[in-house]
């Protein structure tokens, strides 16, 4: 059967390839048929049983796809999917040969599959799977168990703590999935003796910091328990559990139910005194807390709970930030913190945050408010989700970061009236009825600030593409200056023709962006306002994949004199591997909280749009040919590959 697939002809390897799935679905339910499909696992390859889907070329394959794919897709699909890992299996341990997929790397992706799907591991699933799942469950099960014999549990796990401590790097405001998997990284180190090997001590970082960060926690007693230690700990015990609450919060990003229950006893008894302690503030945190120590006594009491208990961190940064010293800001955290939510927006909050969370005290105006603290305090926390939606993200992103009061000003129209109000060359556009003209949208796995102005900021966004209609250049020409702010560069560069693709004038775009941002070209300007750009993002083998809207935020020598471009990326996860040697970087390199970077010209190399003031390289020097060389080859043989170029 392998040779008729192979043989057939083009408009019959479909059919054939359907009845090569089928026999392979059998085998996968048989004893001993996996060993069967790992050892032909080669001539499946070269008799095209994977040509022309997207398991072709098995070196840009996603692990995190995996889960959802067995899962959602249908059974054929499914058996692809299992089948190509057993192909990975093989090449992982040497018995096939697959060009561009090395065994490190196909170890590696099957590592990452099986930490990203630890849960299936470790429990039979929900109801709601196994009837999804239907015949194919025992399949998959076993595919799972398959792996896990042959790959090892102790790489699994070390694996999956990597992966958390690299997104906790980055500072998301949410968490709750990283959360779920330090707790099956617990069941699983005292599940039948299973350790994490060499990421144990990390591990137990980890679940300390979620369950137990301190002595009078350690052993997970419950928060009511807890809260009656507290009740009869002298000045010394309180603050040395004040201290370490906030040396676990700081070195993991991660806040402990726990944590919440201290804050709101010591605010409770008359213990503000160490409120700083157990906030791990700086002279800057503590000056601020104390100007406005009401306010934030407040925000504790109506904002800091066990189910918002990340709240804790978005307060303590917050306040590092200094921005309550801005004048309007004070003022409408008390006006948020009152409000009275439109009916529309508490049914949306509910719907993604549950209506009490358990607690009654937990309403969705709870949610919102801790939402708003935490995009305050980590305004480069925020993420897209699985949404389409980067250029929303970003502006608020952009808001937190340079003008927290519009960011206020704005949440608060949304949340009180679920519509807001927006201009655009003058003319005001409604969010309610921008958005009520486009297709509704069902935002997944983002924040509370994000649930209630996302929909209204899309739909503002959209509206304004269509009054750019037949301009013939492309709309962010317009639409990122009256987005995001007064201080998006009036000069919009664009290194591709709109109309057909084309990249247009490379050399001139690159030599503007380096006399722009480059510090030894542009006068040593530093970024003043984060500055909105557009990005070519490509794939591990240099492949364009689309269009994608970041945050230029600086540029600086990072520790090894390399000069670097720090940017924001509302991906929710910013390291990425863009092909050709452009790896992005979220740690190691002089990067801040939440911040992604990349050398200069690396950077450059997938940069198709950027704004810049016009006025500022009047008398500057120009940059030499050779420097441009680089960038210009790499942005050809990726994201320009097949565009042409005049």
């Amino acid at each position: 059967m392998a040779a008729n697939l192979a043989q057939a002809r083009v408009y019959a390897k479909d059919r054939h390839r359907d009845q090569m799935l089928d026999v392979c679905r059998r085998l996968l339910g048989q004893p001993g048929g996996r060993d069967f499909l790992y050892r032909h696992a080669g001539m499946l390859d070269d008799a095209g049983l994977f040509a022309g889907t997207d398991w072709q070329d098995p070196s840009v394959l996603s692990p995190a796809l995996v889960g959802n794919t067995l899962s959602h897709a249908d059974a054929r699909t499914a058996v692809l999917e299992m089948v190509s890992e057993i192909r990975l299996l093989a090449v992982a341990n040497g018995d096939f040969y697959h060009p561009g997929v090395v065994p490190e790397q196909a170890r590696h992706f099957l590592t990452q599959v099986l930490a990203l799907n630890l849960n299936r591991l470790l429990s039979s699933g929900g109801e709601a799977e196994r009837v999804r799942e239907d015949a194919l469950g025992a399949l998959i099960e076993g595919q799972f168990a398959y792996l896990q014999d042959r790959v090892g549990l102790d790489d699994i796990l070390g694996r999956l703590i990597e992966e958390i401590w690299r997104i906790m790097d980055q500072r998301p405001i949410q968490v709750s999935q990283v959360k779920a998997m330090i707790g099956q990284i617990a069941v699983a180190m005292v599940d039948a003796g299973r350790e994490a090997g060499e990421g144990a001590l990390g591990a137990d970082r980890l679940v300390s910091a979620a369950f137990g960060p301190t002595t009078g926690c350690r052993e997970d007693p419950g928060l009511e328990a807890y809260e009656q230690r507290l009740a009869v700990m002298d000045t010394t015990s309180l603050q040395q559990e004040a201290h370490g609450f906030a040396r676990a919060m700081h070195d993991t990003g991660l806040v402990s139910d726990y944590h919440t229950v201290l804050l709101r006893w010591l605010v409770s008894h008359g213990e503000s005194k160490l409120l700083p302690a157990a906030l791990g503030l700086s002279n800057t945190g503590i000056d601020c807390l104390r100007c406005y120590e009401e306010l934030i006594t407040h925000l504790i009491r109506e904002a800091v709970w066990p189910a918002t208990s990340q709240t804790v961190l978005g307060l303590a940064m917050m306040l590092e930030r200094g921005i309550l010293y801005v004048p309007p800001v004070g003022p409408a955290l008390w006006r948020q913190s009152a409000m009275t939510l439109a009916p529309s927006v508490e049914q949306r909050l509910a719907a993604a945050f549950g209506a009490t969370s358990g607690d009654a005290a937990v309403t969705p105006r709870t949610h919102l408010l801790a939402g708003v603290i935490n995009l305050l305090g980590l305004p480069l926390g925020i993420g897209q989700g699985n949404n389409p939606t980067c250029q929303s993200a970003r502006a608020l992103s952009m808001w937190s970061y340079s003008d927290p009061d519009y960011l206020l000003h704005l949440v608060a129209q949304a949340a009180a009236f679920d519509d807001l109000i927006m201009n655009f060359e003058g003319q005001p556009i409604g969010g309610a009825a921008a958005r009520a003209a486009q297709p509704p949208l069902f935002l997944l796995d983002v924040d509370p600030v994000s649930v209630v102005l996302v929909p209204l900021l899309n739909g503002v966004y959209e509206e304004m593409g269509a009054r750019c209609a037949g301009r013939g250049e492309d709309p962010h020409k317009w639409i990122n200056r009256e987005l995001h702010g007064w201080w998006v560069g009036r000069e919009f560069n664009i290194a591709v023709d709109v109309n057909d693709g084309a990249l247009v004038g490379l050399e001139a775009f690159l030599r503007s962006f380096w006399a722009t941002y480059h510090p030894l070209y542009n006068g040593n300007q530093p970024v003043i306002h984060p500055q909105p750009a557009g990005v070519a993002v490509t794939d591990s083998l240099g492949r364009f994949i689309g269009w994608h809207a970041i945050t230029i935020l600086r540029v600086a020598l990072d520790q090894s004199q390399t000069m670097r471009v720090y940017f924001f990326n509302p991906n929710n996860d910013s390291g990425q591997n863009w092909g050709n040697g452009v790896e992005v970087s979220t740690h190691g390199n002089g990067e801040r909280f939440g911040e992604a970077s990349l050398p200069f010209a690396d950077f450059a190399s997938r940069l198709y749009i950027f704004h810049s003031d016009p006025l500022q390289r009047v008398g500057l020097p120009s940059v030499p040919a050779e420097e441009l060389a680089a960038p210009m080859r790499m942005a050809r043989e990726s994201w320009g590959a097949e565009r042409g170029e005049r």
